[in-house]
C-alpha cells in the first residue's frame, strides 16, 4: 500500500472507535434519564439524518477540498456534538451534531481510496477499511459498555470533572479525546494527486446529485452493487441497537452485557470483510449475492435462542456472512462510481442511499416500538425484509445479464483490465 493508507486507516479506526462508543453511551444517558424506549431506537435515524440531508453537498465538498482537511473538519464537529451532548443538550440532537461529522467524513475517508491506489488495490483497500472499521465497531461498543460499568465509571466519576455526575457522562468525557487524537492523524494524511472541482452554488449541487444519484441507479453493475450496499447497511445500522434490544429481552442484559454481543457481530463481519479481501476479485463481486438471501434467513432463527452460548457462534455466523457479502460490492460500487461521476460524488450517492435506508428503516422500527413490537417481531421482519429484497436483487442482476449480456461483459473486462 502506497505511503498514507495507514494513517488514513489510524484515523478512521479511532474515529469510528469514539462513534461506536458513544453510541452505547448515548443509549445509556437515554435510559438512565428515564427516556421512553422509542428516543434509544431514534438514536440510529439521527445520526443518518444529515447524510440524508446534506448528501448533495458533502460529496461536493470532498471532491473541492484536500480529503485529510475535510476529514479533520468533520472530526472537529464530532468533537463539538460529543461536548454538546456531554453539556445539557438533548442526546438525540447531540448525536445528530456527531451524525453531521460522520456524513462530512464519510466521502472523504473512501474517496481518498480511489485517488490513492489503483483499481487492482481496491478490494484489498476495502477488506482493510471494512475490517478495521468493524473493529473499531468491536472495541467501541465493549468500549462504550466498559466506560458506563461498574468497573471503570467509579474512577473516571472520582476525576471530578466539572459537570460530570453519572457514569454516561464519565464516558462521553472520556470519548472526547479519541476524536482529538483522530483529528491529529487526519493532519498527516498526504494530499494526493487529484485534481480538486470547484464547488457550484446549491441548487447546481442539487441537480448534480440527482444526476449522478440516476445515473449510478442506472448503471447496469451500480445498481446492483448500490442496491446490495444500501440494503445491508440499512439493516446493519439498525441491528446494532436491535441487537441491544433482544438481548435484554431475549437474555435479561443490562446495556453493559448486551453490548458484547454487537461486537461479536462486528467480530463476525470482520472475518468476512478479510476472507473477501483475499478471495475476491473485483470481477467476482456479484457471485456474492445468494449470502445476503442466507444472512436474511438466519436473522430470523435468532428469535429462538434463547443462551448465550448459542447466540454468540450464531451472532459470528451472522456477521461473516454479511462482511463477505459487502466488502466485494463495496469495491464494485466505488470503482463503477469513480469512473462515472468522480470519488466524492459517488460516496456520497452511495451514502444517500444507505442512510436513507437506515432512516427509513429507522423511522419504521422507532413507529412500531411506540406501538409495542418486541425485539423479536423487529427481527423476523427485518430477516424477511433482507431474504426478500436480496432474491429480488439476484433475480434483477440476472434478468442484466441475460438482456444486456455484451454491455455488463465489456463493464467487467474494463473491471479486470484496471486490475492488471
Amino acid at each position: 500500500m502506497k505511503r498514507g493508507f495507514h494513517t488514513i486507516m489510524s484515523a478512521q479506526f479511532f474515529s469510528s472507535l469514539a462513534d461506536n462508543a458513544l453510541f452505547v453511551a448515548a443509549v445509556e444517558l437515554l435510559r438512565s434519564g428515564g427516556a421512553p424506549e422509542w428516543q434509544r431506537a431514534a438514536l440510529v435515524p439521527m445520526f443518518a439524518l444529515f447524510y440524508v440531508v446534506l448528501a448533495p453537498f458533502v460529496g461536493a465538498f470532498a471532491d473541492a477540498v484536500p480529503k485529510g482537511r475535510v476529514m479533520f473538519v468533520s472530526n472537529t464537529i464530532k468533537v463539538v456534538g460529543c461536548l454538546a451532548m456531554l453539556f445539557g443538550t438533548h442526546p438525540l440532537a447531540a448525536y445528530a451534531i456527531v451524525g453531521l461529522g460522520a456524513a462530512a467524513y464519510s466521502p472523504a475517508k473512501y474517496g481518498i481510496l480511489t485517488e490513492l491506489l489503483p483499481p487492482s488495490q481496491l478490494v484489498q483497500a476495502n477488506g482493510w477499511i471494512e475490517g478495521l472499521t468493524i473493529a473499531s465497531i468491536i472495541l467501541g461498543v465493549v468500549l462504550g459498555g466498559q466506560l458506563i460499568g461498574p468497573v471503570i465509571a467509579p474512577h473516571l466519576l472520582g476525576l471530578g470533572l466539572p459537570g460530570v455526575t453519572e457514569p454516561a457522562q464519565a464516558a462521553i468525557a472520556t470519548l472526547v479525546l479519541l476524536y482529538v487524537i483522530a483529528a491529529v492523524f487526519n493532519l498527516f494524511i498526504p494530499r494526493t494527486e487529484a485534481r480538486l472541482l470547484p464547488m457550484a452554488g446549491p441548487l447546481a449541487l442539487l441537480r448534480d446529485f440527482v444526476a449522478c444519484n440516476a445515473r449510478l441507479w442506472s448503471d447496469k453493475l451500480g445498481q446492483i452493487s448500490l442496491a446490495t450496499t444500501t440494503l445491508f447497511w440499512g439493516v446493519s445500522g439498525n441491528l446494532r441497537y436491535i441487537v441491544l434490544a433482544w438481548a435484554a429481552a431475549a437474555l435479561g442484559y443490562g446495556t453493559t452485557e448486551a453490548s458484547t454481543l454487537v461486537g461479536v457481530v462486528a467480530i463476525g463481519t470482520a472475518v468476512g470483510a478479510v476472507a473477501a479481501s483475499l478471495r475476491m476479485r473485483l470481477e467476482d463481486a456479484t457471485r456474492t449475492l445468494p449470502l445476503g438471501i442466507g444472512m436474511g434467513l438466519l436473522m430470523i432463527v435468532l428469535i429462538f435462542i434463547r443462551d448465550a452460548w448459542l447466540a454468540a457462534p450464531f451472532l459470528l455466523v451472522l456477521g461473516a456472512l454479511g462482511g463477505f457479502l459487502v466488502v466485494p460490492m463495496n469495491a464494485l460500487l466505488q470503482h463503477r462510481g469513480h469512473n462515472l461521476m468522480g470519488a466524492g460524488r459517488s460516496i456520497a450517492v452511495q451514502n444517500f442511499n444507505e442512510q436513507a435506508c437506515i432512516l427509513g428503516l429507522g423511522a419504521a422500527y422507532t413507529g412500531m416500538t411506540t406501538l409495542g413490537l418486541s425485539a423479536f417481531g423487529a427481527i423476523t421482519i427485518f430477516g424477511l425484509a433482507v431474504a426478500g429484497t436480496m432474491a429480488l436483487i439476484r433475480r434483477w442482476h440476472q434478468r442484466n445479464s441475460v438482456l444486456h449480456r455484451e454491455e455488463l461483459e465489456r463493464l467487467l473486462q474494463i473491471a479486470r483490465s484496471d486490475c492488471h
